[in-house]
């Protein structure tokens, strides 16, 4: 008797293989950084990822939902929360990973052209609030929260105006200016905002 020749899975039933949807991420990152969110292409992101269009397409169905889906896997993995016993500590560790994250050549390219197309589609300005801001207040309101408990903070300190007053000249330096930190930049900004906070 003859063995059955067993059934081929139907084309729309593969798997996707993970390590080409690492490289199709990767090089969405790259085409961001090289050209902006504009002039960026579907074509252009296989063609530095080292596959075909289709590849992309079967994962994400425009450049807009894979760039979103890009974004908002950063603001799902949160930024880690500061824990260091004391308010100056808390702060000067949040701007230490802020300013590392924002300096870094591909993020330093990438952030300031959302931010342009934030301001243009919806979508993406939802998105950027949630990577640019909603992480980093969960982890102010933590920080503001163990500060009035240690006696640090008064009782009903608002952790939205201690986000503006340690991030926001942070970002006005590196994204919206774009000028180098000096030496003991992030130390002064760390003392200032403190006092800001405990005036």
């Amino acid at each position: 008797m003859t063995e059955p020749t067993p059934r081929r899975a139907p084309a729309g039933a593969a798997v996707l293989r993970e390590d080409v949807t690492e490289a199709i991420r990767a090089a969405v990152f790259e085409e961001l950084a090289a050209v902006g969110f504009a002039r960026m292409s579907i074509e252009g992101i296989a063609r530095r990822a080292g596959v075909g269009k289709t590849a992309v397409y079967r994962r994400w169905k425009s450049k807009l939902a894979l760039v979103l889906d890009l974004v908002g896997a950063f603001a799902a993995q949160g930024l880690p929360a500061p824990a260091s016993g004391s308010l100056y500590g808390d702060v000067r560790a949040l701007l230490d990973v802020a300013s590392h994250a924002l300096r870094h050549p591909v993020a330093s390219q990438v952030i300031p052209d959302l931010l342009v197309e934030a301001a243009r589609q919806p979508e993406i300005a939802e998105t950027v609030r949630a990577v640019l801001l909603d992480g980093q207040q969960g982890v102010m309101t933590r920080i503001v929260r163990e500060a009035v408990a240690r006696g640090e903070l008064p009782t009903g300190t608002d952790p939205g105006r201690a986000l503006d007053l340690v991030i926001g000249p942070l970002y006005w330096r590196l994204v919206v200016v774009r000028t180098p930190l000096p030496a003991g930049y992030v130390d002064g900004l760390a003392r200032a905002a403190v006092a800001a906070l405990t005036a």
